[in-house]
């Protein structure tokens, strides 16, 4: 493998960030013509006006600002109401969910406090300037994550999970030379797991194969994009520009031009926003996500059941102290993981181990990565050598 070298991260998606600048929506409303004013003759009544007055204003309704001067909508910024009900809402669902046989699946669980903390944790996250459609969009992650996995773990010939390991940690490197967003890296690693499975890849062309759907990656979600002279460069130039864009050529056809994959970060975020986690928190859940990426084992989970697996292990690993508001909130952010208990068991089992040998293992990359201090050094935390001894494992010999 090339040696690529580290460089420091920048500071990912933070969380709790405070920014309370409006959302930059201006909009011209003066399209319309003027009607003339009409002039009433003298001793002519003028009736009155009648305002139309529903019967019930909706709670979700929104008065938009407009200047009197020039009828221009201006920084609109949604304000924040929270009505007399809202108590009765969370008991409501609370009792709601306790009474539910199994895990409640997204029709089930349909009451206006979950799209509310929905559309709060999007618009916090700024992942969506207007939250207008972020029920819609969500809803859509939900249905569409479905396109995101695999049908099994198996690898074609000659190729192994130890080999497989190596090429993403190298992918991961590469990843932080560019500093390439974190949405970047999950969509090169699932690129990267179809391809192997629908083109014919010798061993000698895997790092290639790793480079192309990083740029592919990059293609999608970046708006500078590295040259192409830079990525043969970073291989040590053992692969031409040509063959680098023969094999993009190849990647592209193979996958039918089909990009599209949704990540569990995403997922993640959201789900730590709605359940009020804390920073070290929700920094050890991308921790152990991003472990996950390693694991072979992995690519058959869905993305909502690897972002809530993940922060429940987080919450188990560092044991903080628990809130009755931050236990109902979590009560609220785990109905939106979809799956059997079994599953959410079984990969945090994978990502338990994983997170107890991770210091010494060979494929570092993301160790180094979150041992810095803009990620609190979560992947030093001493309780991470334990941790499968949480889940009734035993934990590795070192």
């Amino acid at each position: 493998m090339a040696r690529t070298g580290f460089c420091d991260s920048r500071q990912l998606l933070d969380l709790h960030m405070t920014d309370d600048r409006p959302v930059p929506l201006r909009t011209w409303a003066n399209s319309c013509v003027l009607r003339e004013r009409r002039v009433f003759a003298e001793g002519e009544e003028v009736a009155p006006v009648q305002h139309y007055k529903p019967a019930q204003e909706s709670r979700w309704v929104r008065r938009i600002p407009i200047s009197a001067e020039d009828g221009i909508i201006m920084d609109y910024a949604p304000q924040h109401e929270s009505g007399p009900s809202d108590g009765y809402e969370e008991e409501a669902l609370l009792k709601y969910l306790n009474r539910l046989p199994g895990p409640p699946s997204l029709r089930e669980l349909m009451p206006e406090l979950l799209r509310r903390e929905v559309e709060v944790a999007i618009s916090k996250l700024g992942l969506l300037y207007d939250k207008t459609y972020a029920w819609d969009i969500f809803s859509d992650m939900m249905r569409s994550q479905l396109l995101c996995t695999l049908p099994n773990t198996d690898l074609p010939k000659h190729f192994s999970d130890t080999t497989r390991a190596i090429l993403v940690d190298w992918i991961i490197q590469v990843h932080e030379v560019f500093q390439f967003s974190e949405e970047t890296l999950y969509l090169a690693v699932h690129l990267m797991n179809r391809a192997l499975r629908l083109i014919k890849v010798s061993i000698s062309g895997l790092q290639l194969l790793g480079v192309v759907c990083l740029f592919l990656a990059a293609k999608k979600e970046e708006c500078l994009l590295p040259e192409v002279s830079e990525l043969c460069y970073l291989m040590e130039n053992t692969y031409s520009k040509k063959q680098l864009l023969r094999m993009e050529r190849r990647v592209l056809t193979g996958l039918k031009f089909d990009l599209y994959h949704c990540p569990p970060l995403h997922f993640l975020l959201i789900s730590a926003s709605i359940a009020r986690c804390s920073d070290k928190v929700v920094w050890m859940a991308r921790y152990l996500l991003e472990l996950s990426l390693l694991e072979g084992q992995c690519v058959v989970y869905l993305p909502s059941q690897l972002a809530g697996a993940a922060l429940r292990l987080a919450r188990s690993i560092l044991q903080e102290a628990p809130s009755p508001d931050g236990e109902m909130a979590w009560c609220i952010a785990s109905s939106i993981h979809i799956g059997s208990e079994a599953a959410l068991l079984s990969i945090m089992q994978i990502m338990a181990t994983a997170a107890a040998r991770a210091h010494a293992r060979e494929t570092r990359a993301t160790f180094i990565k979150f041992s810095t201090i803009q990620t609190l050094h979560v992947s030093m935390h001493p309780a991470l050598k334990a941790a499968p001894g949480l889940l009734g494992l035993s934990c590795p010999q070192t």
